[in-house]
């Protein structure tokens, strides 16, 4: 019965057989989009600078402190909104796509939280404060959170269905995030330091940090944009997959290498970011049907057109403050997921 439900859901979805034409154009108006959007991020914030300083600033930088402000802050913070929305956008399809769940996301899968916690002890415990030094326990933190949420989810005879992966996954998130949070408390001038990338913020990042984490984040986007055509044969079923050819094992431990890559990057960088990778890809297959040669790049693509329109609104709507860009995706999200989780058919994509 559920297999025959399974089957209509596919067939009720819009397939982009016979009009690839009106995809790429879309994807290039997402593009565009993003432009506008990362030009927006550049010349708005809580200091007021004029179009023709902008513009001065990135073709003839004289020293200024407008300029300053420009080349130094805003434009790392909107490289970085960039790289941090496509990965968590593109985790959250990978993920949907490999466990076939809806509500599959990293934040919510205690992925990034497991990432949170792998920062936090490197710079509670050990002392690592150099991005370049604590991306590695990010990326520990996530494959060790993804393992064991999956192992508590799988435990009994049902197995690990996507209401019994979700419970799991915010079980253990709200685990890893109160160690996380212990554990920076035991220094306040650490917990001071942190206390904006634990609620989620692009704010506060050097181009460094951009340099020494934007490797990790395109070698996770290429592989993940890679994986599009496994994913596709994977979600026939296992036994139809081999079949056809695939390596189920393989697609399995790539796809879980590139949302390590994603999440652990994009962690380090901007901070545990919820519903990023669930709106994201849950809205994409909306318009362009199941088939991952397009859901995997709409949702790198949107995902950072959101998260940057979000971090505009946080520095507009506080002047001459900000509001975090966590806390603005948790208003947006969090009423999005309520709708998600009460729909009838969440199982299955």
């Amino acid at each position: 019965m559920r297999q025959a439900e399974e089957v209509r859901d596919r067939r009720r979805e819009p397939s982009p057989q016979g009009r690839p034409g009106l995809l790429v154009g879309g994807l290039v108006v997402a593009v565009a989009a993003l432009a506008l959007v990362a030009a927006a991020s550049v010349a708005l914030g809580a200091r007021s600078v004029p179009l023709s300083t902008v513009v001065a600033a990135l073709t003839a930088p004289d020293g200024s402190t407008d300029h300053t402000v420009i080349r130094e802050l805003r434009v790392p913070r909107t490289l970085l909104g960039i790289g941090v929305g496509a990965a968590l956008g593109l985790a959250g399809a990978l993920m949907q796509g490999l466990t076939r769940n809806a509500l599959a996301d990293p934040g919510l899968l205690g992925v990034n939280e497991g990432a949170a916690l792998g920062v936090a002890l490197a710079l509670g415990l050990f002392g690592v404060s150099d991005p370049a030094g604590y991306v590695w326990f990010a990326f520990g933190g996530a494959a060790l959170a993804a393992v064991a949420v999956h192992g508590l989810a799988a435990a009994g005879r049902s197995g690990s269905g996507p209401v019994r992966l979700t419970l799991a996954g915010v079980a253990l998130g709200m685990v890893f995030t109160a160690v996380a949070s212990a554990i920076l408390r035991m220094d306040a001038e650490t917990f001071d330091r942190m206390r904006f990338w634990l609620t989620g913020s692009l704010a506060g990042q050097t181009p460094g940090t951009l340099a020494r984490l934007a490797p990790f984040m395109a070698a996770g986007l290429a592989l993940g944009l890679l994986l599009a055509r496994p994913l596709n044969l994977l979600s026939m079923g296992d036994d139809t997959g081999r079949a056809l050819g695939l390596s189920v094992g393989r697609t399995r431990a790539l796809t879980g290498v590139a949302i390590t890559l994603l999440c652990g990057s994009a962690t380090a960088a901007a901070g545990p970011l919820w519903f990023v990778g669930l709106i994201v890809p849950h809205a994409v297959r909306g318009v362009v049907g199941g088939d991952q040669r397009w859901v995997l790049p709409y949702s790198a693509v949107a995902a950072p057109v959101l998260l940057l329109g979000a971090d505009v609104a946080g520095r507009l709507v506080a002047r001459p403050g900000e509001v975090q860009v966590g806390i603005v995706w948790a208003v947006i999200g969090a009423p999005i997921f309520i709708l998600l989780a009460r729909r009838r058919r969440v199982a299955a994509l």
